[in-house]
């Protein structure tokens, strides 16, 4: 299966896609550039706002709001009034941090982490931050923070330190929050590209963007195989989000970073935002209490 261009937004370093059922709109970033992208599915009208910040990840909050994370910051972000409210910093004093990855549990609590801006071994963290603002670190020595899904039964977390080739799965309590490690459930080989962002479809399938891959690929976090690939016409696949009303399509972002003048040339549609539809619905997003 090939994807299409869904939107030429030629991103520094496109990722964090999501679907907003409300506004029927999807959301990412230019985490480099500091942009937040709304598409309007319908109308295929676009949307921009520009921050001062490396900006990531973008989550539904509540009442028409944006949680964003802004450097170590999370603001929350009102789409009418276009105005920000910061609520918390992760990592105050770390400058040379920045928020990467994040999601929803089924609670509204907020997961994140955090990565050095020059992919220091092991300076990152997973946090969980909980409705009243607690922060609860969760892993630390994390290098680039990425993934992050429950299963469809919300038993389990699955979650990508991108270096490391895996993918991870936790024991997840919805009621405490607490996660425990239970195995690693896929190992990726290195010559088919780094796992970055992932998503998860009703039959618990995990789409991986694979970061010089060329590719989303569907692997099953049961037996570790691969299944099935989206092809792109890039190497920097960044991350994926089902959306549309039936959550029924993927949405891919990508990448311009780390590519010469010649690989640019080469691959002139990277940092584009491509679509495909899977043949299998996701899961939906869970709203942000925060």
């Amino acid at each position: 299966m090939k994807a299409s261009l869904l939107y030429p937004s030629q991103c520094m370093l496109g990722e964090g896609p999501i679907w907003h059922e409300e506004r029927k709109s999807c959301f990412w970033v230019d985490i480099i550039n500091g942009v937040l992208y709304e598409y309007k599915w319908v109308s295929k009208e676009i949307k921009t706002w520009q921050f001062d910040y490396k900006l990531t990840p973008v989550i539904q909050g509540k009442n028409n709001h944006l949680i964003l994370g802004l450097n170590t910051g999370i603001a929350r972000f009102d789409l009418k009034s276009e105005t920000l409210e910061w609520l918390l910093d992760l990592e105050f004093g770390i400058t040379e941090n920045r928020c990467n990855d994040g999601r929803c549990d089924s609670y509204g609590r907020l997961w994140i982490g955090t990565m050095h801006m020059n992919f220091k071994h092991e300076a990152g963290s997973l946090y969980c931050i909980n409705n009243n603002l607690q922060v609860h670190k969760k892993l630390d020595n994390v290098t680039i923070s990425n993934g992050l899904v429950w299963s469809p039964d919300d038993t389990k977390l699955y979650f990508i330190d991108s270096p490391t080739q895996k993918v991870q799965s936790f024991i997840f309590d919805r009621d405490s929050g607490e996660i425990v490690f239970e195995k690693d459930v896929i190992q990726i080989p290195v010559e088919m590209g780094s796992p970055d962002g992932m998503a998860i479809d009703e039959e618990g399938m995990l789409w991986i963007a694979h970061w010089g891959g060329f590719g989303v690929y569907r692997w099953n976090p049961i037996d570790g195989k691969l299944i099935g690939k989206i092809e792109l016409p890039v190497p920097n696949v960044s991350s994926c989000a089902f959306v549309g009303e039936n959550l029924d399509h993927l949405v891919i972002t990508t990448a311009r970073e780390n590519l010469n003048e010649e690989d640019l040339k080469k691959y002139p549609q990277s940092g584009d935002v491509f679509f495909a539809k899977p043949g299998v619905p996701g899961i939906a997003n869970n709203t942000c209490l925060l």
